[in-house]
């Protein structure tokens, strides 16, 4: 399926606990085709990840590159941690090496919230990124380059919570929005305070469904947005030490 052509077309695509959703970019990161998706599978082994992906991307137009956002700590192309698909399981796969293998293609592999990152900043100052889904994603960039990248998911926010298991999908659905909202508050207030960041990037699925008001700062992206950081994962040779091409 790799482009034997001159033209950079890149096959984006975002691994989440619930779904896996791929397109096809062009260098600017504009898609050349609708998104397409399937249901992640469960269990989510690397094994059966690898099939799902092959399922989905078959039939789209030809690409010349492979750009992936995982839901873990990955460096240099490789899982380190995986807690919404079983890091027990993931933990030293090789994934960034596997698909290009399957895939036939360059292929890069990063967490899919510094993928999201990189297709929603500005570029101007520190910019921060956070993802609300499953879990609790997060990124860095600094005029426009990713910083390496902490897993600030697994960090306590209480006596027995992280901020994954405390504004996490689960979270969500045992308390309900309007409590859920009132951590939301208290984690944009502890953001605020450590990170003095120029912006602040929120997506993911339950960002919809934020009730509190929004600093000027604070600007709500969509996965769409995201995805194109897949382009411009490529648009440079090297955006920090845990971003590694498979020729």
């Amino acid at each position: 399926m790799k482009n034997t052509s001159d033209q950079f077309k890149v096959l984006s695509i975002d691994i989440g606990g619930s779904h896996i959703k791929a397109t096809i970019l062009n260098k600017q990161g504009k898609l050349m085709m609708d998104y397409d998706k399937v249901t992640t599978p469960h269990p989510s082994t690397p094994e059966n990840l690898l099939i799902a992906i092959k399922e989905l991307v078959k039939g789209f137009p030809a690409y010349t590159n492979i750009s992936v956002g995982f839901p873990g700590y990955v460096k240099g192309g490789v899982v380190k941690t995986a807690p919404n698909l079983g890091t027990k399981e993931w933990s030293g796969f090789k994934l960034q090496e596997k698909l290009a293998d399957v895939l036939k293609a360059p292929t890069r592999v990063v967490n899919d919230a510094d993928m999201q990152g990189l297709g929603v900043v500005d570029g101007k100052g520190l910019e921060m990124v956070i993802t609300l889904g499953t879990g609790f994603g997060t990124a860095l960039l600094q005029d426009g380059m990713l910083l390496p990248h902490f897993e600030l998911a697994h960090l306590p926010v209480t006596k027995k919570d992280t901020y994954d298991t405390w504004v996490g999908e689960a979270a969500l659905e045992d308390i309900g929005e309007k409590r859920w909202n009132k951590r939301m508050d208290k984690v944009f207030k502890i953001l605020k305070t450590v990170f003095n960041y120029d912006t602040l990037y929120i997506g993911g699925g339950n960002a919809k469904k934020l009730t509190g008001k929004l600093d000027k700062n604070m600007k709500l992206v969509t996965n769409q947005d995201g995805i194109k950081g897949g382009a411009r994962l490529w648009q440079e040779k090297k955006h920090d030490q845990n971003i590694l091409a498979v020729k």
